[in-house]
């Protein structure tokens, strides 16, 4: 054993999960080109005033949980992403893209890091995937954002989830309730919890998620963010009900929603899951209009987009037995070796399949038969095949179907058109 071990708040990955991260990622892949998002990529780290400016400085995000460094003793202070929208609004505004086309539709796929407590579902170094729609956040559009993201959970097969929505309002509305909000919550400081009372100085909107029992309490007499609505954002707000009730969609209104990032404005939901327990948020998002000029645009930029997390939507897949038979597709043949000494040939079949597009899978640790047709069958290989002196003199092989044990003795030329064929396939035989 080695005397290393991975860093608190990081885990390793292995092949055998690696399936199920990879089925994801192609769900996603193929969900949001249905909706014409390309995907994006960004630098790992970003200089933290980039966080700092557009997160906002009051959150837990900024004040608790980032990693940042001194890159050298003269120079900015640089952090590991620890969210994804700021960087790609960062990346928007830099290559100029709203001067290219009014609206910018894109997704990602990407390594966060937090200093979070570790625990399940919440890492030091964790992945989210999301959506950024760029030059839009009319009611269509976040109708449509949301629509890919709960789109995405149902292609996985992903049941019971739940899906609130709230409004903030503008920037405006949302400054006048948090005023309000927090001349109420003084008068009740010495009740409120440690977590509460902390917020209450720097983002007092969060204490509307705390789920003590008490502050709730506390919360339930206090003011009403939609009384300091105007209407336009009430109507606004019904129009992308109405937007999602089309699309099948189905949501309930959550007046205590908030989200615990600055940038936030009018719609703003969350989804969550009864198989993650107390903490049960998935994912979230909302709009963010005010973004881009927090982030020196010189005008507003209408957005809106979401995020996910990868490790807890992978605990809900594993809870509802999503995963149970991912994973299991091995090479589609393993060659078996009847004589050491052919070895060579082996490797040269192997090297014909692999060129011809078959994956193809020998043994390389000079084991028996039988123990190679354990490893063929412990990999899921599709077939097996036969080499060995008779085989070779007579250019024919021993083809056997690890799925029905049926057999086949076949030239390589037949072989190859033989694996070609996609595993339901019985009779026509298709390219590889």
């Amino acid at each position: 054993m080695s005397a290393y071990r991975a860093v608190k708040g990081t885990r390793d990955i292995f092949p055998e999960e690696i399936a199920a991260w990879k089925h994801i990622e192609n769900v996603i892949g193929g969900v949001a080109e249905l909706y014409g998002f390309q995907e994006i990529r960004t630098p790992v780290f970003e200089y933290t005033d980039l966080f700092r400016r557009g997160i906002g400085a009051a959150t837990d995000i900024v004040g608790k949980e980032m990693f940042s460094f001194e890159p050298d003793p003269g120079g900015r202070s640089i952090t590991l992403r620890p969210e994804m929208t700021a960087g790609v609004m960062r990346a928007f505004l830099q290559k100029n893209l709203h001067a290219a086309a009014p609206v910018h539709k894109l997704y990602y796929i990407a390594e966060l890091f937090r200093k979070e407590r570790p625990q399940a579902g919440r890492q030091r170094q964790f992945a989210q995937f999301g959506a950024e729609l760029l030059g839009a956040s009319s009611p269509e559009a976040v109708a449509e954002v949301i629509g890919l993201m709960m789109q995405v959970f149902s292609t996985l097969g992903v049941k019971g989830l739940k899906l609130r929505i709230n409004t903030l309002g503008d920037m405006d509305d949302r400054v006048r309730y948090r005023d309000a909000l927090k001349a109420y919550l003084v008068q009740y400081a010495a009740d409120l919890d440690e977590p509460s009372r902390e917020r209450l100085e720097k983002n007092p909107l969060r204490i509307l998620d705390s789920k003590n029992p008490a502050v709730q309490d506390i919360v339930a007499d206090g003011p009403k963010l939609r009384d300091y609505l105007k209407q336009g954002a009430l109507d606004d707000f019904e129009q992308v009900l109405r937007y999602l009730d089309e699309r099948g969609v189905s949501c309930s209104v959550d007046p205590l929603l908030v989200r615990g990032l600055d940038y936030y404005c009018h719609t703003a939901f969350e989804v969550a899951s009864p198989e993650l327990g107390a903490q049960d948020a998935l994912g979230g998002g909302g709009r963010y209009d005010g973004l881009a000029r927090q982030l020196g645009s010189k005008t507003d930029i209408p957005a809106a987009g979401f995020a996910v997390g990868m490790e807890r939507l992978l605990i809900v897949m594993e809870k509802q037995g999503l995963l149970r038979h991912i994973g299991e597709k091995g090479p589609r043949v393993y060659v078996v070796l009847q004589d050491r000494e052919l070895v060579s040939r082996a490797v040269t079949l192997c090297n014909s399949l692999r060129s011809a597009g078959i994956s193809a899978e020998m043994d390389l640790c000079a084991r028996s038969m039988k123990a190679q047709m354990r490893e063929a069958n412990r990999m899921h290989a599709d077939f097996a095949l036969f080499v060995g002196e008779a085989e070779i003199r007579s250019g024919l092989f021993g083809l056997k179907n690890l799925r029905t044990s049926g057999q086949e003795e076949l030239d390589m030329k037949a072989v190859i058109a033989r694996l070609c064929r996609k595993p339901d396939e019985t009779e026509s035989s298709a390219p590889c």
